[in-house]
């Protein structure tokens, strides 16, 4: 038979850190702390495997698991003294989650579980403390009647609120036993009420009704949500553990807590921690009270401090990593309920992964792969601009100031529920969630939002925890705001905020401030500096290079500042659509002839030349690869605003008999846009099509970037230009725009007299080009993969028109990922394996690259890696990324090969 439960307690444990995958998180490091002799109460953990067989046999236990259940209960029973279910010394219990991945607060706990009308007076005369006995009884009516039987949390708390209210009672611990009492009474008449049944009395009952709620909770949406946030595969499931109670509630000697063993927003090296005197953990995690800082923990009971202190460094070098940790103080003894990786932010990630190495913790390699890439982006998100926050502050425009969370600036209009969160969001709108208190039912609008604001709740709260894994802007704890969700409103300061008002929130000092206080980019501070030196090195030589898509000069000069290797894209389109240049690419559309042409494009050419010169510059010594005009023509005439007051205009003069030479010159401009007007333009009239229909543009193109090049080049600066020919797909295309290229090339350089060495290449964006790539090559000097239009026609799908079916595609699993942001590597990757086989059959040392938006994503820099690319380009501000993610696909290789050195 199968072993589906596995024990812990008193030092000895079946498992070990080794089968998270079949414990879950939480039960393998439960098992892991008892063997290293770490205070932890008693229990058990029922598998992952358990689970599946439930899961996939109609909520049907597998054969034999109630039977080990019962058996490891029994173990339990003499491991803690005390007798599940026994009237004078009852063993109470805590049915808690646990994926093989943190999901903080998205599945299920029950505490308290064993409490029945007989035990609960067991429990009070046991510990000689009635009110403690029936504060339990009633929490854990609350927690299985939401958890277990369905009904709503907030239906319980209005009757706690009420007699908080009559009383005067500011906190929980100020409800005396008796009208605990008259509540626990209330709340089984509720449950009757609500259900239909009475509450369960049979603490056996009430365990096997338990675990299957957190079987199921698995499922839930919240749950659902967060894993499709994560990625995280739905028939991982779930590990159940059972665990004996011990209680933070008892008095003044105990209280409950949490704790990080580093500060998870910045990676400082101190124990950042909260902690609640006569509390049970759910009021930390769940922010239902706002807690202490640890220091009152060290004020009150300083020996336990001391223990905890020492136990948390312990955790942290033993597990090579930060750990966040939940712990229990029961009458001056201290209890460990959990210790996991703890979720941080990227500067705190990174800061806390180099410190270790400083350390000799941890080796340069492992560290390295400590950091999801994509968390990087964290680093560059907006921060506010000190002085116009200052003058914002001195304007009186702070509302509140809470505890700082998450780092980070955002700004936008108040929502004050999740699901309004996510419709705003959707259409285009910047939105601040406000809430009391977060619970993990709004997980969904925390990631659609751009900043979050609690009026409850510590800086280890669901808020916090969920915030910072997510790379929100967080304040919590904010205690001048008092929300209204019927009005949809919050007070703050004496102001009334009204949803759809606008907000700044700084997740660094805590401070939310009325209206928009302007933002300016992040910087990478010295850590992640040295982070990524510490990347290159091992990415480098022999790995993918790293160079970024930029237009201006100074986008080149913020890619050089990121680390970027190069420029794999300039779009020279965008240097038409300045507001001095426009009216002349506009005269150049509407030419008449080519001389007109020419005349026209002759004007364009200084100002190409000199944005070529500028980026030159800036990218001193590195290669620069510049795509030639790509977009149809009709991008630059009007837009169909335009176009429409246009055709008004001439409806009026006509009608109205004047002006016939303006009526003219406006029927000679609606004549050309209609004649350019295509069914489908990104699949006409454009990329080389347009360069072999109108030589003079490529011609001039062509020639600015040339001259460029010679006049940096006489100035000293060492220029690397390569000319990019976009959307070839025969043969033929790529001759003739490689052999005009070259002619005007060779020329300029005869005339100039500089030697600069040049290449001409070719973007891969036609599937056809791809196939035939070996007979592309034989006149292409280099490749660039355009992986967005290479999407789009491989696929079929219209990147402006996808969002009208992609959510459902996703949704209902027909597509793993948005494949404009994931590369689809099994078809259009495997369209760029065979480009590069078969480029590189004719030409060896054909240079190789990617330039779509997927150049950032790690994924896709991965597979770009395994298919032996020169380079990945990406946007300026994705570039850290990159830079990490190659390094870590050069490591797992390494790792897979057994290799251990690297050039």
């Amino acid at each position: 038979m199968d072993k589906y439960v596995y024990s812990f307690g008193h030092g000895r444990a079946e498992g070990s850190s080794l089968m998270r995958n079949l414990l879950g998180g939480k039960g393998c490091e439960l098992a892991e702390m008892t063997n290293l002799g770490i205070p932890v109460p008693p229990g058990l953990t029922i598998t992952t495997q358990a689970w599946a067989q439930y899961s996939r046999g109609d909520r049907r236990w597998p054969d034999g698991l109630w039977d080990q259940v019962i058996e490891a209960l029994t173990k339990l029973e003499g491991d803690s003294g005390l007798t599940f279910g026994d009237p004078q010394q009852p063993l109470l219990v805590s049915v808690r989650s646990g994926a093989r991945v943190s999901m903080p607060g998205m599945m299920e706990t029950v505490l308290n579980l064993g409490l029945n009308d007989k035990t609960v007076e067991g429990l009070a005369a046991r510990t000689r403390n009635d009110r403690f006995a029936w504060d339990c009884y009633r929490r854990f009516i609350t927690m299985f009647g939401n958890v277990v039987l369905g009904i709503r949390r907030e239906v319980f708390d209005e009757h706690l609120d009420a007699i908080k209210r009559r009383l005067g009672a500011r906190t929980d611990p100020e409800v005396p036993a008796d009208e605990l009492r008259k509540l626990t009474a209330a709340y089984k008449e509720l449950v009757l009420a609500r259900t239909g049944a009475p509450f369960p009395q049979d603490p056996r009952e009430q365990l096997r009704l338990a675990i299957n709620a957190v079987f199921d909770s698995w499922f839930a949406k919240k749950a659902v949500e967060y894993r499709r946030i994560h990625n995280i595969p739905a028939d991982w499931g779930t590990a159940v553990t059972v665990m004996a109670m011990v209680f933070g509630n008892l008095g003044e000697t105990s209280g409950t807590g949490v704790g990080f063993t580093r500060d998870p927003r910045t990676g400082e090296h101190r124990f950042y921690a909260e902690f609640l005197v006569n509390a049970q953990g759910e009021d930390v995690v769940a922010g239902i009270r706002t807690p202490e800082r640890i220091e009152a923990l060290r004020d009150r009971m300083p020996d336990i401090y001391a223990e905890l202190l020492a136990i948390a460094d312990r955790l942290e070098r033993h597990y090579k990593d930060m750990q966040d940790i939940e712990f229990t103080v029961q009458e001056a003894k201290l209890y460990l309920l959990q210790t996991r990786s703890g979720k941080r932010s990227a500067r705190a990630a990174v800061r806390v992964a180099v410190d270790l190495v400083k350390e000799h913790v941890l080796d340069i390699h492992t560290a390295l792969m400590r950091v999801p890439p994509q968390t990087l982006s964290e680093l560059l998100h907006p921060v506010f601009d000190e002085r116009e926050k200052a003058a914002a502050l001195a304007a009186g425009r702070l509302l509140a100031t809470g505890l700082p969370a998450a780092p980070g600036a955002a700004v936008g209009q108040v929502v004050f529920d999740a699901d309004r969160a996510v419709e705003w969001a959707k259409s285009g709108q910047h939105v601040i969630l406000v809430r009391p208190e977060t619970s993990p039912e709004d997980v969904a609008g925390m990631y659609a939002a751009q900043g979050i604001v609690t009026a409850r709740g510590g800086r280890t709260s669901h808020a916090a925890v969920v915030a910072v894994g997510m790379g929100k802007p967080c304040v919590v704890g904010a205690s001048d705001v008092v929300v209204d969700e019927e009005r949809r409103a919050f007070e703050a300061r004496g102001r009334i905020i009204r949803e759809g008002e606008v907000v700044s929130v700084d997740g660094a000092t805590g401070e939310v401030i009325l209206d928009d206080v302007p933002t300016i980019g992040g910087e990478l501070p010295e850590e992640v500096r040295t982070y990524l030196a510490w990347a290159d090195r091992y990415r480098m030589p022999g790995g993918l290079g790293v160079r970024a898509n930029a237009d201006t000069p100074e986008d080149a000069r913020k890619a050089r500042e990121f680390g970027a290797e190069g420029i794999g894209l300039v779009r020279t389109e965008h240097m038409f659509f300045h507001a001095d240049r426009i009216p002349i690419v506009r005269e150049m559309i509407m030419a008449g002839d080519p001389a007109s042409r020419r005349s026209s494009v002759a004007k364009l050419l200084p100002f190409q030349r000199d944005d070529f010169i500028g980026i030159f510059r800036a990218m001193d010594g590195l290669p620069v690869t510049i795509r030639l005009l790509d977009p149809p023509l009709h991008e630059f005439l009007a837009n169909p605003r335009e176009f429409r007051e246009m055709i008004e205009e001439r409806a009026r003069l006509d009608a109205l008999g004047m002006n016939a030479e303006r009526q003219a010159v406006l029927e000679q401009k609606i004549a050309k846009v209609d004649s350019l007007r295509e069914a489908n333009p990104m699949l006409g009239h454009r990329g080389c099509r347009l360069g072999i229909t109108s030589p003079e543009i490529y011609g001039m193109q062509v020639r600015a970037i040339m001259e460029a090049a010679c006049t940096v080049a006489e100035q000293g600066v060492k220029v690397e230009p390569e000319i990019m020919i976009p959307l070839t797909g025969t043969v033929g295309e790529m001759k003739l725009t490689y052999d005009n290229t070259k002619k005007v090339a060779d020329g300029v350089l005869a005339e100039m007299g500089v030697p600069v060495k040049y290449a001409i290449g070719t973007m891969i964006e036609v599937p056809r080009a791809a196939l035939i790539a070996d007979k592309i090559a034989e006149h292409a000097e280099f490749f660039s993969f355009g992986t967005n239009d290479l999407t789009q026609l491989t696929y079929g799908y219209s990147r402006d028109d996808v969002a009208k079916f992609l959510p459902d595609y996703l949704q209902k699993g027909i597509l793993p990922h948005d494949p404009f942001s994931v590369l689809d590597q099994d078809g259009v990757g495997e369209l760029i394996r065979v480009g590069i086989e078969r480029g590189r059959r004719t030409r060896p040392d054909l240079k190789v690259g990617i330039c779509g938006e997927h150049g950032g994503e790690p994924s896709s820099v991965e597979f770009c890696h395994q298919v032996r690319m020169t380079y990945v380009s990406c946007s300026p501000f994705m570039i850290p990324i990159a830079r990490l993610a190659a390094a870590q696909a050069r490591l797992r290789e390494r790792a897979a090969s057994g290799t251990t050195t690297y050039a």
